[in-house]
């Protein structure tokens, strides 16, 4: 959907500056057409154009990256916690026998689908500082509540009640996001953003070794703390995020403590001259539902169900996988399971940094894949309680590379942002549903191997890889098109996709 004309003052502003052409040497010498002191003259405007394009990324990345990174690790912070005391007392405490744990994290995931496209549009209409605050403090409480519970119930209906504040977490910083940089700098950011996620996540499951300590004192069962303690540190963020979050480029001025007008000016240049979208059409439902009718956003859909199938199983399952499927006892299965995620950090930076340097998607996404199938092959065929904690090492480092990869492949490859919107809401939905299917593919009879768990995520990240093909296929004829001036591509003059 083409971007709507923007007012006249936005026009000035865009004139004010534009992104320099010269982005490396050779482009340097290409544009060396002044002679003498005109030379000198152009050549210190490029560096000074760079240096504040420079300072404006570092800010950006200070500012939004960070927070987006904490909240999002909210989500995970809670499948480390329901994780981690699905080892201790709680399932007795809460009579949580049969298939009842994974009811809860199945009636989770169907609140948080229905209410992620409006939480989405939601960020637009009451603006990222609000919204995000707002939603982050009802889960905090939400979250300490969950300390007092005394029922499977009481656990199924709070779940419901987190499901609903955490529905626009995701898709909404996902939108946010890509509003803020260019195609070219968006999988480093999110990789950034998966980053703070699984560290945040794995510190989450020492903290809760420590809690667990805390067994009986005071009367009150560790998996009680777990639940309490963070409750309160995701209250105490949700107030936090009034403070750090950032509005949208064309109103960071709305922003504590951010960015000069200068730099504003900046921020909304770039992000025009990549793809012309800075400005929103105005609302209406029509804008968004028109986008159903585009089968790219059901692709990466189903690539997003596909990865979260196979990432629900590893997080919310693996302390129990350590436990019954390669003998640790309690304490020793929540440990062990925070070091995959900081061995991710490594992939998901470098696999980012290389995708953004060679403006790469879907080879990246496709070696994580196969990663990944590595990984699950050393997990599930191997006797070796050796090699299948290195095998969760693997799978585990490849899905959150390919959190990043896929964030980035369908953030890339659409303009506009209502689009934007439906786009993220739409495959954070799916994820959604690819997290209830997820829930229920590691059965505990099957221990210690699982190996319906291991054939479904070795067959999901094949198809994600048939899928990326066909895309590519799609993407390299469409650019062939567009570059003979026989399509315009998203609505956008000059617009190609990323492949």
């Amino acid at each position: 959907m083409a971007s709507s004309p923007a007012p006249a003052s936005e026009n000035q502003r865009r004139d004010k500056w534009s992104p320099p052409k010269a982005a490396n040497d050779a482009d340097v010498a290409s544009e060396r057409i002044f002679s003498g002191g005109e030379e000198e003259e152009y050549a210190t405007g490029v560096d000074e154009d760079r240096s504040l394009e420079r300072r404006l990324r570092l800010k950006v990345d200070m500012r939004l990256c960070t927070i987006a990174g904490i909240l999002c690790s909210l989500n995970l912070l809670d499948s480390g916690v329901i994780s981690s005391a699905s080892v201790t007392s709680m399932p007795i405490d809460l009579d949580l026998t049969g298939n009842r744990f994974s009811v809860s994290i199945f009636i989770f995931t169907i609140s948080s689908i229905a209410f992620q496209l409006p939480s989405t549009l939601a960020v637009r209409t009451f603006g990222p500082r609000l919204w995000f605050s707002f939603i982050t403090f009802c889960f905090g409480l939400i979250t300490m509540c969950t300390a007092f519970i005394q029922t499977w119930q009481q656990m199924i209906a709070l779940r419901v009640l987190l499901g609903i504040s955490m529905s626009g977490i995701y898709p909404g910083l996902t939108y946010l996001i890509s509003t803020w940089y260019p195609r070219r700098e968006q999988q480093t950011r999110f990789a950034f953003l998966q980053t703070g996620e699984v560290i945040i996540l794995a510190t989450g499951g020492i903290v809760n070794f420590g809690l667990n300590q805390l067994n009986g004192k005071g009367g009150i069962a560790g998996w009680r703390y777990m639940f309490l303690v963070q409750g309160l540190i995701a209250m105490v963020i949700g107030l936090v995020t009034y403070f750090w979050m950032v509005d949208f480029p064309e109103e960071a001025h709305r922003s504590f403590w951010f960015l000069t007008p200068e730099e504003q000016d900046l921020a909304v240049a770039r992000i025009n001259a990549d793809r012309k979208d800075v400005q929103p059409d105005p609302f209406s439902w029509g804008k968004v539902f028109v986008h159903a009718k585009d089968p790219k956003v059901y692709g990466f859909a189903c690539m997003f169900f596909l990865l979260n199938l196979v990432s629900t199983a590893l997080s919310y399952f693996l302390p129990i996988i350590l436990q019954t499927g390669m003998g640790f006892d309690e304490n020793q299965s929540i440990l062990l399971s925070a070091p995959p995620y900081y061995y991710a950090v490594i992939p998901v930076l470098l696999s980012s940094v290389i995708g953004d340097r060679l403006r790469l998607r879907g080879p990246v996404i496709i070696f994580n894949c196969i990663t990944l199938i590595v990984g699950f092959c050393m997990l599930g065929f191997s006797e070796q309680v050796t090699v299948r904690y290195v095998g969760t090492y693997l799978a585990t480092g490849a899905y959150v590379s390919n959190w990043a990869a896929l964030s980035t492949y369908q953030a890339n490859n659409i303009a506009g942002q209502w689009k934007r919107a439906f786009t993220a809401a739409a495959v954070t939905a799916m994820n959604g549903a690819g997290g209830i299917a997820g829930s229920f593919i590691v059965r505990s009879q099957e221990a210690p191997h699982y190996m319906t768990a291991v054939w479904i995520s070795i067959g999901s990240h094949i198809l994600i890889i048939g899928i990326v093909g066909a895309f590519s296929v799609y993407f390299w004829l469409a650019n062939s098109l567009a570059g003979n001036r026989k399509i315009i591509i998203e609505g956008v003059e000059g617009f190609k996709y990323t492949y």
